[in-house]
């Protein structure tokens, strides 16, 4: 039976296989669903390792928010650094979610040989991704337009 273990913003970083969750993530001041629990599911159903996968979230268990912005920057940047893959997921929204830090953080991880991109093309503002993946498709990062999609490249990586 394949474990995965979910860890939070600034839980601690465990050993072994991780997929880092990076993309968007919701505004209190403008909430709408996360799309993290349904990568989490679908990482569940897929992975088959013989090891637990941790699963890295950069969203705050229970709400509860970091104490300084610099804490939650620090953990993310370690948290990506010791993944085995980060997985983007970015349904861009310019209203809700229009993910400014994530177009930073997938310039710095695109030549990592860890990244998967994945840019639904049913998202508010797809035109907004198209840089990202042309980004992705120069340095040979895998490219998706489905979150099941997304997760079976990062899990590919894993394997490899």
């Amino acid at each position: 039976m394949s474990i995965v273990k979910l860890v939070m913003a600034r839980e601690p970083l465990p050993a072994g296989p991780s997929v880092f969750l990076a993309g968007p993530t919701p505004d209190k001041s403008n909430p709408v669903p996360s799309w993290r629990p349904t990568a989490l599911k679908i990482l569940t159903e897929q992975w088959a390792g013989p090891q637990t996968l941790t699963v890295l979230s950069p969203e705050s268990r229970n709400g509860v928010r970091a104490d300084r912005y610099e804490t939650q920057v620090d953990w993310e940047t370690d948290a990506r650094a010791a993944a085995t893959a980060i997985l983007f997921w970015i349904p861009r929204d310019l209203k809700t979610m229009p993910g400014m830090t994530t177009n930073v953080e997938f310039g710095l991880d695109a030549t990592s040989g860890r990244a998967v991109l994945g840019i639904p093309d049913d998202c508010p503002n797809p035109e907004r991704n198209r840089y990202l993946a042309y980004v992705a498709r120069r340095h040979g990062v895998p490219v998706r337009t489905t979150l099941p999609g997304t997760v079976t490249a990062a899990l590919n990586l894993i394997a490899n």
